[in-house]
């Protein structure tokens, strides 16, 4: 093994000097003898040169940026669905405000006496009248209150006449709709307390809100994972000074990215679920940067570096890395781009701002911060972990298999892909969709909509038809509403009742009809289809100068799973061909590239197999505190896609920026590849680690869309940094050799010599 140049021991460096990153005059792991310092490296030596200038001016600027997105607040920007759903709701916000984006509700009322039906038990049409009284005394909360007593509304008393329906709209202009769902549900227990053998109760799509955003404690796990991932970090230095950096680090760009979200709220909607997908993947990215970059420079130390030639090293190599890695995440998650509507433009726009910002951080403040401590960056050591951590040494464990696997890359390699293709085959089959009620079964109001569901299985919620033109209350729309009324039967695609409803003083029309089906199967997407395609055009398309779109929860559920669905392979070849080119310009290799988002598209593919063999087939559903119903949930897939890919090559750059270190040092293929994987595949397995870990809390919160990402995530992750990373990756480029990188520049190469001693990034082969 070379001797260190300075007599320091890896333990204890002897720190005399904190000086502006100094030139070395000999080469050190990461150098190229006469090359120039490449842009990090002088980043980083300026930052320690200035290192107060540096680490107080951050802190200014994270303070700025948050206060000045808090000064200019948050804006509620509407949030339209795909397709011609978004098209109604556009209309309907402009000409009506209180309707769009208002919540259906109903009032359950059912005997518990057998044998009493609503036309045979008085009370049952007593109590049906007090809460539409009850409801109607709050005007500013309630409105388009119906009942079964009025004209046309025995479609609101079930078939077997033992429970009836209130129904009324929740205008979408409440300022305040915890307020609002607390009135009205005070209101109908009143009216439940006089009808001591009636079930009185409300439910629907603001009382469920109400109680689901009650159930989610995001506020809880988040202050759950910071602790987690300190832990974690102690675990990974030993020492509680530098187990705290990465959170700091992650934790003040989180901070300004909050506040450049809560500007481009302005802009693009953001919603609660945008800043939690923000927060995540802010604190994933933000640690493991500092993560990489510190066991770098501890690296360096432990082979007797002295500490700013430690630091210069570790911002030449990791700091490079960071900006290819943070580049290449920011241009997979700029793929939600592409899909249009919903929260993916706010997510991509906050989830770019948060990685950018940590790129920023590592080459800037960390550097400078670790200039700035010194010493007593080790300080609060662990008691018979912290000397033992500090030497970060390489990983025996990592380094014995990853000789193993370039030994023998055909076996290792062949069994690992079979592996995981057979782990992805159930992805085969794996089904988009959205299940009718996606919240805890023991909350109150999800209880009273199955109720409301097994008296009613006939009756999905409505289609709503906003028509929008001149003149709409004039012969020939009346007409066209009534041949729509005629087209409406009993065992149709599209029924009774057909309900009209004038907006924004006669500018629009919003008519109700019935679709058959559930409401999310195949027989209520087809009743939508044959209603825009069909009875429309023949009904109100022949009425001049009148437009018209179909919205609903069903038509909006279909077109937003058809966006995605038709999006879904111009973001896959965006997000490939983006990766491509960075890592070709990093890497300056065809086959690298290829290679890296063969294996990426394979860890996607076992993690699609797994939430498929969990979450769609039903197994745990006891254990996650979960109801399965044949599916996904639609948008679940997409975003794994691009966080799994680019966190995934987040770990991939790491660990080929080290192998093509050694590479170009002069090893071999075989003696590179264990090398770099040796002293890199266990720092990014503790990454991964807290990675795995931070998702996991998504398993505690109640629904079910969270727990198939936090699970799915997790599991991915750990699979990606140990299967892939380990045995998949060295696979490929020992079976490549020098192909893999393309001639070396001025080293000569090193051939392996059967029964000769090597060494192999700290380790004796």
């Amino acid at each position: 093994m070379r001797q260190p140049r300075i007599p320091v021991s890896p333990t204890e460096p002897d720190y005399q000097q904190y000086d502006p990153l100094p030139p070395v005059t000999e080469p050190a792991p990461g150098d190229s003898r006469g090359e120039r310092p490449n842009l990090t490296e002088r980043i980083a030596g300026w930052s320690a040169g200035h290192r107060k200038t540096v680490v107080i001016g951050w802190l200014l600027l994270v303070a700025a940026v948050f206060m000045g997105g808090q000064a200019l607040g948050s804006r509620n920007l509407p949030q339209y669905d795909a397709g011609q759903s978004g098209t109604a709701e556009r209309v309907l916000n402009q000409v009506a405000p209180s309707q769009y984006n208002g919540a259906s509700e109903q009032v359950l009322i059912q005997a518990k006496t057998p044998g009493a039906t609503f036309a045979t038990d008085p009370a049952m049409r007593q109590a049906a009248s007090q809460v539409a009284a009850a409801l109607a005394a709050l005007p500013g909360y309630a409105g388009d209150i119906r009942t079964p007593l009025q004209p046309g509304g025995q479609a609101l008393v079930s078939k077997d006449r033992h429970s009836a329906l209130v129904t009324f709209q929740v205008p979408g202009n409440v300022t305040d709709p915890g307020k609002a769902v607390t009135a009205l549900q005070h209101a109908v227990a009143g009216v439940q307390a006089e009808h001591a053998n009636l079930r009185v109760a409300e439910t629907g799509d603001a009382s469920i809100g109400e109680a689901i955003n009650g159930a989610l404690n995001f506020s809880k796990a988040e202050a759950t994972s910071v602790p987690i991932t300190l832990i974690l970090l102690l675990a990974v230095f030993g020492a509680l000074v530098a187990a705290g950096i990465p959170v700091l680090l992650a934790l003040t760009s989180l901070t300004a990215a909050i506040g450049v979200l809560t500007a481009v709220s302005h802009l693009l909607p953001v919603n609660s679920s945008t800043f939690e997908v923000v927060v995540i993947i802010g604190m994933a990215v933000g640690v493991d940067y500092a993560l990489f970059y510190l066991r770098r420079e501890r690296e360096e130390r432990a082979l007797g570096r002295s500490f700013p030639e430690a630091l210069r090293i570790a911002s030449r190599t990791s700091g490079r890395a960071i900006v290819v890695s943070g580049l290449t995440v920011m241009a997979t998650m700029a793929g939600l781009f592409m899909v249009g509507g919903g929260p993916f433009s706010g997510m991509a726009l906050g989830t770019i701002a948060v990685v950018g910002i940590s790129v920023a951080g590592s080459l800037t403040v960390l550097p400078a911060l670790l200039a700035w401590l010194g010493p007593k960056a080790d300080a609060g050591r662990i008691p018979f972990l912290g000397r033992r951590r500090a030497a970060a040494r390489p990983s025996r464990f990592w380094g014995g298999l990853a000789r193993r696997v370039v030994a023998r890359p055909l076996i290792w390699g062949g069994i690992a892909t079979v592996a995981m293709l057979a782990l992805a085959a159930p992805a085969l089959g794996l089904r988009v969709g959205q299940p009718a009620i996606d919240a805890p079964k023991n909350i109150a109001s999800v209880a009273t909509m199955e109720a409301v569901q097994r008296a009613f299985p006939q009756a999905p919620a409505p289609a709503e038809i906003v028509v929008h033109g001149p003149d709409l209350t004039g012969l020939r729309v009346t007409a066209a509403v009534a041949a729509l009324r005629d087209r409406a039967a009993a065992g149709g695609p599209i029924r009774q009742p057909v309900t009209v409803t004038e907006l924004g003083g006669g500018r629009a029309l919003l008519i109700g009809v019935q679709l058959a089906g559930s409401g999310t199967d195949t027989a209520s997407n087809n009743a939508l289809l044959t209603l825009r395609n069909q009875v429309l055009p023949a009904t109100l398309g022949k009425v001049p100068g009148v437009s018209y779109a179909v919205a609903g929860d069903t038509a909006g559920l279909y077109d937003d799973i058809h966006q995605e669905s038709s999006s879904l392979p111009a973001v896959f070849a965006f997000v490939g061909v983006l990766a491509f080119v960075l890592l070709l310009m990093a890497f300056r290799s065809l086959t690298v590239p290829l290679v890296s988002i063969a294996l990426n598209l394979l860890s996607v593919g076992a993690a699609y197999g797994l939430i498929t063999l969990i979450f769609q087939d039903g197994r745990w559903q006891g254990l996650l505190g979960y109801t399965g119903f044949g599916g996904i949930i639609y948008w679940v897939p997409l975003m794994m896609f691009v966080f799994l890919f680019g966190i995934s090559m987040d770990y991939h750059v790491f660990i080929l920026s080290r192998i093509r270190e050694m590479w170009t040092r002069g090893s071999s293929p075989d003696q590179a590849i264990a090398g770099g994987i040796a002293s890199s595949a266990g720092v990014v397995t503790s990454a991964a680690l807290i990675m795995a870990a931070v998702f996991s809390i998504f398993t505690t919160l109640p629904l079910v869309d969270l727990k198939i990402l936090g699970i799915g995530t997790a599991a991915a992750i750990l699979i990606d940094a140990t299967v892939v990373r380990g045995v998949l990756l060295p696979a490929a480029l020992a079976l490549l050799g020098d192909r893999a990188w393309g001639r070396r520049r001025g080293v000569p190469a090193v051939r392996d010599v059967p029964g000769s001693a090597r060494v192999l990034g700290g380790l004796e082969r």
